[in-house]
């Protein structure tokens, strides 16, 4: 395990344990440098299928139900710009509106949008179950590349190693509010992304894959294909990191 990776490690153990102690709000006196993405009220800034996406009670929601399924996963795209380096927050909270007991979202970053919202990269992984959340996975590319707990070194050549661990899988769910609201942090700077609830770090990896990794992309919300569910966001946040040491 290469010494920087290590002491990377230990940096964003402590970082956690800052950011635990931030209130989701607004307020940007509180958090520096830090712009609302999001005005509480409507969906200005932000572009999806009006039949899953909306804002219900000061929170961007998104919902399938059996008479308006998604037609494969869909997005909700902010349309302000992309995001290279950054750190994101938000609350969310998702819900299975169904018998399975099963619904899945994600938070997409330096992502490509391939038409009709359907957007493909980066995903800050939530769901209803046991899994995922906390994941990082690249929805239509490369799939799981950390699983929660892991850190990982995506090499050159796209040999993924596990070089460390930021807790167990099942201690890190265990700070999850299931069914209830949660604190994402997502922190990105050149090849080095990082991923936060509730301040327990969920994965931290450096993607290096030649022609693989993405430094730059647009953000979205999602909205996955399958039983009906609703998830919704808010205090969305979002920090430029581009030119910072």
């Amino acid at each position: 395990m290469p010494s920087s990776l290590r002491s990377r490690c230990r940096l964003i153990v402590a970082l956690a344990a800052v950011l635990a102690a931030v209130p989701a709000v607004f307020a940007q006196e509180s958090e520096p440098g830090f712009v609302s993405l999001f005005n509480g009220a409507d969906l200005t800034g932000w572009a999806g299928r009006p039949q899953h996406w909306s804002v219900e009670g000061g929170a961007i929601t998104g919902r399938t139900t059996k008479e308006h399924p998604a037609e494969g996963n869909n997005f909700l795209i902010w349309t302000n710009g992309v995001v290279r380096d950054f750190e994101f927050r938000c609350s969310f909270k998702i819900e299975a509106n169904n018998d399975v007991g099963f619904a899945n979202s994600g938070i997409q970053y330096r992502s490509k949008d391939f038409g009709n919202f359907v957007v493909g990269g980066y995903q800050a992984d939530m769901e209803v179950g046991k899994s995922y959340t906390g994941i990082l996975y690249e929805e239509r590319m490369r799939g799981i590349l950390a699983t929660r707990g892991q850190m990982v070194w995506v090499q050159p050549d796209g040999t993924k190693r596990v070089v460390g661990t930021m807790g167990s899988s099942e201690d890190i769910l265990g700070a999850i509010k299931e069914g209830g609201w949660n604190h994402y942090v997502i922190i990105a700077r050149g090849h080095h992304l990082t991923q936060i609830i509730n301040g327990r770090v969920t994965i931290d990896i450096t993607d290096d894959e030649t022609g693989k990794s993405a430094s730059e992309g647009i953000l979205a919300l999602q909205l996955h294909a399958g039983q009906p569910m609703t998830v919704q966001f808010k205090d969305i946040r979002l920090k430029n990191l581009d030119g910072a040491k």
